[in-house]
């Protein structure tokens, strides 16, 4: 039987496209009878229009929804682009991760040289912008 893996995928609604990217290589490892690979995404890129992470209601709720997605996890991944250093919302995704003690792996974007450390020093794994280095550190690290 194939493990389903439970994924959380840190994203920034502005910067979905990387999300969308990586959402579409884990799709096509799906649909690779060869890589048998399932998973289901708790990782919600849309935001809500009426939630103002700015506001201080805004905010709890926004970090509950976090932690209602991260908590079901099985690994949360993050994608290690600059944008990510300069992120708060990173470091409350990292600090729910670490409360339920979910891995995280954290990929390298095609042509990135510079990884922030933050992620670096979290990160079980970090792994090229590759379909198969991907889905294999996911098997590794998946609880």
């Amino acid at each position: 039987m194939i493990k389903n893996h439970n994924l959380f995928i840190s994203h920034a609604w502005r910067y979905s496209e990387a999300y969308s990217r990586l959402e579409d290589l884990l799709k096509i490892a799906r649909q690779t009878p060869s890589m048998k690979f399932n998973y289901r995404n708790y990782s919600v890129p849309k935001h809500d229009p009426l939630i103002d992470p700015k506001t201080p209601i805004g905010f709890r709720k926004l970090k509950a929804a976090l932690d209602s997605q991260i908590s079901p996890a099985s690994c949360v991944l993050i994608i290690s682009g600059m944008y990510v250093a300069h992120r708060p919302w990173l470091q409350i995704e990292i600090d729910i991760a670490n409360k339920y003690e979910k891995p995280i792996i954290g990929i390298i974007p095609r042509g990135q040289i510079n990884i922030p450390l933050e992620v670096q020093r979290v990160a079980r794994e970090m792994v090229g912008w590759n379909t198969e280095s991907i889905i294999k550190a996911i098997r590794r690290h998946s609880l």
